[in-house]
């Protein structure tokens, strides 16, 4: 098996590169940097904002570059999200039409609410109800990769964690080492519940769909909740972390969120703001999954929760 795997140098595509390896296949690597960060068969440099002029004939293609982000601006996640898409099928359609699997976001389900156990069949909101610009725009990918007239799969991991993560818990442990991690306190006391998917959980769903030439659509999920402050406290006193956790109320932290978000438009050239509104929405709600269809068509995943913590406390977060 010969593969494509756009975003090779990401978190996501890091692990997919040795996971493939190991499995005996070829990658071919695309990413932005001069050279690779994980060993593949060949590596390419490009920016998928531009065209893709590339002699190369694969099995598939593992489309997992994009910009993950939680702030920037629109015309940035338009280019890292929709043109690279755009990009990608517009390459495959003149290079034999190979299946293409598209690594899209949980996030496209996401409102500003309680949600639990998601599935395939839920509802997603239409563009205007999007919760952030980044899932507007890794819905928009998921348009362009269903008019796609090859193969296709449209797979959604949840709130990804493990070692070389640069979104989710480096944000929470950056906080706690300056030493204050607010904790958010909604107006009805109801406990936060989430879902994690560790790292190898995703790569070994991403092979596994190529290896057996899954079609459609699948959310890529461990399908193991936690409670979300109780988590966050665990995994700080393991490291050794003691901030300060004061409590906030949702509101009061929606309000600074919009304000920072509002200066960084206007002022900050886009700068990621200490607090964002969807920062503050995915510690104050719950977001659980039905993971009854990723396992009846891939399997069981590869590792827990708890094995993936274990990991990332013993080299220090």
């Amino acid at each position: 098996m010969r593969i494509l795997l756009t975003g090779s140098n990401g978190f996501i595509g890091r692990r997919v590169t040795l996971d493939a390896l190991a499995r005996g296949w070829e990658v071919v690597g695309l990413g932005r940097q001069d050279a690779p960060t994980a060993p593949v068969t060949r590596y390419v440099r490009h920016d998928l904002g531009e065209p893709l002029d590339l002699d190369e004939a694969v099995d598939a293609v593992v489309h997992a570059a994009g910009l993950a982000s939680p702030w920037a601006s629109p015309s940035a996640y338009q280019r890292g999200n929709v043109r690279a898409t755009a990009t990608v099928l517009a390459w495959a359609r003149e290079h034999g039409r190979p299946p293409v699997h598209y690594v899209s976001s949980s996030s496209v389900f996401y409102r500003d609410a309680d949600q639990t156990a998601l599935s395939e069949r839920s509802p997603i909101p239409t563009d205007a109800e999007q919760i952030n610009t980044y899932s507007r725009t890794k819905l928009a990918g998921e348009r362009l990769t269903r008019a796609y007239p090859g193969e296709w799969a449209v797979l959604r991991p949840r709130a990804v964690i493990g070692v070389g993560d640069t979104v989710l818990l480096p944000r929470v442990l950056e906080a706690a080492r300056k030493g204050v991690l607010p904790r958010f306190t909604r107006a009805d006391g109801r406990r936060v519940w989430a879902d994690l998917t560790p790292v190898a959980t995703v790569s070994h769903y991403l092979l596994e769909s190529v290896a057996q030439r899954f079609t459609g659509e699948l959310n890529l999920s461990n399908g193991e909740t936690v409670e979300l402050d109780p988590f966050v406290d665990d995994v700080l006193a393991r490291l050794g972390l003691d901030p300060r956790r004061p409590r906030v109320p949702v509101a009061v932290a929606m309000a600074m969120a919009g304000a920072a978000e509002r200066y960084s438009a206007r002022f900050g050239g886009w700068a990621e703001p200490p607090i964002t509104r969807y920062g503050v929405s995915m510690f104050a709600h719950s977001k659980t999954f039905d993971a009854t269809r990723v396992q009846a068509v891939l399997g069981p995943p590869p590792v827990s929760v708890g094995q993936a913590v274990d990991e990332l406390v013993a080299v220090g977060g």
